[in-house]
């Protein structure tokens, strides 16, 4: 027993000091690299400070610019003249835009609950009850049941042929304006392309004029070009994205009035209207 116990002690020192041997080489080590990254230091070439300073400053003052001031600067790089004709498309465009936009979600109805109120009104107070109830609620299909409840009397019929004829009608009414805004989609990469050709045409002038090819001298034309077709492809893409959106929701509201009138017709048959 004593000879493990000391077998034991013997192996645990052993090991301590093996330990503490590598603690000590990695202690002095470190000591010896700290030591060269000093001496490196003390060693390098002095930093430009000067160099740096005036780089923070550029960037600075590059970051400052705000996005107004930067467009700014690149309208008028662009050129006053076909700058400002795409500028006026985009917000005539827009204001077209923003005003379908607005009219089409006044527009559109809660289909399922306007059946339920005219059918309801039809058993309390009648057909002038339903009418009523289609006078209190706003949108296209509201005013479609109205025409056709206002021709009840005269058989389904002439309901069917009503509803038909003022359902084209009210669709008419929620295409109003389209056409305009796909001219300004047209027209605004149109103007920018010829900002394009009129900008490489002032390079080839000032070409001709200075009887040299110099990058000074096509840079100016060169960057109106491409400032304006910039311009005019993006104002063509946001107007794409209205427009877009608008014909969408247009396929909507018309599709919820073709569902909406023959719900009214079946309505209608189910409270003995006759032909």
């Amino acid at each position: 027993m004593m000879k493990k116990l000391f077998a034991f002690i013997a192996v645990f020192g052993m090991l301590y000091l093996g330990a503490s041997n590598n603690v000590v080489a990695q202690d002095q080590t470190e000591d010896t690299t700290a030591t060269e990254q000093v001496a490196a230091e003390e060693t390098a070439p002095a930093v430009d400070l000067t160099a740096d300073a005036e780089e923070e400053a550029a960037a600075e003052a590059e970051a400052g610019k705000s996005l107004h001031s930067q467009l700014k600067q690149k309208f008028i790089e662009g050129g006053p003249t076909f700058m400002s004709t795409v500028l006026i498309s985009l917000i005539l465009g827009l204001a077209l835009a923003l005003e379908r936009v607005i009219y089409l979600n006044l527009s559109t109805t809660n289909t399922k609950k306007l059946l339920v109120n005219v059918e309801e009104a039809l058993d309390n107070g009648g057909v002038e009850a339903a009418k009523e109830v289609c006078r209190n609620t706003r949108g296209p299909v509201a005013s479609i049941f109205y025409q056709g409840l206002d021709r009840s009397d005269e058989g389904l019929d002439v309901v069917e042929k009503t509803v038909v004829s003022y359902g084209g009608v009210q669709a008419g009414l929620l295409e109003k304006g389209l056409s305009w805004i796909s001219l300004f989609i047209a027209l605004a990469p149109m103007l920018g392309f010829m900002g394009t050709v009129i900008g490489m045409i002032a390079a080839f002038d000032a070409i001709e004029v200075a009887g040299d090819i110099s990058p000074s001298l096509v840079a100016g034309g060169i960057k109106v070009a491409l400032i304006t077709t910039v311009s005019g492809l993006v104002v063509a893409i946001i107007l794409q994205i209205f427009y877009n959106y608008c014909i969408a929701k247009i396929d909507s509201i018309i599709n919820n009035m073709e569902d909406a009138s023959i719900s009214l017709i079946d309505i209608l048959v189910k409270h003995n209207l006759k032909k």
